[in-house]
């Protein structure tokens, strides 16, 4: 089997030579470092402080599934731009209701690049959203015309996030966290009507680094209830893999780090019909994932671009864990993702 060797989560990413320790980690990193880092431009000068402060990306997001809806809610922090959506999935009735938020210049939005104990929030009374992280305990709160939410993630006891920080590119690096299949508690309303958690999962997703210029990744996530238990799954290829992965999936909180995975689709085919196949050369990852709707956009302002597809669908296919059980999905709903950024 496939085997990933993994470290104990340092306090500060950026050591004391001034550059981030790579690799896996078992558990979250309390703060990035963002000062101490030596940051170099592509002639292996030191970078302006200007340089330095608009390279840096972040962004985070959770997804939260009910037998009724599905939620996406995400904040995008790239400097020159503050960037945001909220959609509610009609599972049943295939509907899809959206709000966005796009704030130039760090005006009317606010991020902290700590995965561990920061504040994101973007908007105001009536159309809000904040994630707060308190010692790496993520809490939820949405305040939207369909949407009213205050909730925390909670994860099983023992059970580890996947959090690993990679060379991006010539100079850069990206540090990603990420874990699925969490337990929700607190409150949930939907146009009016309080909705029941005892059944709800959640997952997030905190990734932020010196990414580069021209980027694009694949993606699938899911958190979601088999037979054996609460399942959670993240797979992924492009934005942070020089070298290592962020693959990895979860049965009832025990984390299983895979190897790396193919993406096959067809972009260009109508939004929403689309059936990918995702898998890995191993023979552990064998899906299909088969698109009912979309939330996508498309803004081209030349030096900034962004076209983005999140297809919400159905997972069928098999899961291989490092000691070689077999775990089957039956038309199991989650999300995959197509995204290309200049930024």
């Amino acid at each position: 089997m496939f085997r990933i060797n993994t470290q104990i989560a340092p306090e500060s990413l950026i050591n004391a030579k001034g550059q981030p320790q790579f690799g896996h980690f078992d558990g979250i990193v309390s703060r990035l470092g963002l000062a101490d880092f030596t940051y170099f431009n592509t002639m292996d000068k030191p970078a302006s402080a200007w340089a330095k402060r608009v390279d840096y990306k972040q962004f985070q997001f959770v997804s939260i599934v009910t037998p009724r809806y599905m939620i996406g809610v995400a904040l995008a922090d790239i400097a020159y731009l503050g960037s945001a959506f909220c959609y509610l999935y009609d599972i049943k009735n295939n509907r899809l209701i959206q709000h966005d938020w796009l704030k130039p210049f760090r005006l009317g939005y606010r991020m902290s690049p700590s995965p561990a104990n920061s504040t994101a929030t973007i908007g105001g009374k009536g159309k809000r959203i904040t994630f707060e992280i308190q010692e790496g305990n993520w809490h939820l709160l949405i305040d939207t015309k369909n949407i009213q939410a205050d909730l925390t993630l909670h994860c099983l006891p023992l059970s580890l996030p996947m959090a690993m920080c990679s060379p991006t590119g010539y100079n850069g690096w990206t540090y990603t966290q990420k874990h699925n299949g969490l337990a929700l508690k607190g409150t949930l309303t939907i146009d009016h009507e309080p909705q029941p958690l005892n059944f709800a999962l959640a997952g997030y997703d905190f990734s932020a680094g010196f990414m580069r210029r021209d980027t694009s990744w694949r993606w699938a996530s899911l958190s979601a209830q088999i037979d054996e238990g609460v399942i959670g799954l993240n797979l992924a290829a492009g934005v942070n893999e020089t070298g290592s992965n962020e693959n990895v999936f979860w049965i009832n909180g025990e984390r299983h780090l895979l190897g790396p995975i193919q993406f096959e689709f067809d972009r260009y085919i109508q939004q929403g019909t689309q059936i990918w196949r995702i898998y890995s050369h191993d023979g552990r990852v064998d899906l299909e994932f088969t698109a009912r709707n979309c939330r996508s956009e498309k803004r081209n302002f030349i030096l900034l671009k962004s076209n983005f597809r999140q297809y919400l669908g159905f997972f069928s296919g098999s899961i291989i864990d490092n000691q070689g059980r077999s775990y089957q999905l039956n038309n199991v709903l989650g999300l995959t993702e197509d995204h290309y950024a200049r930024w």
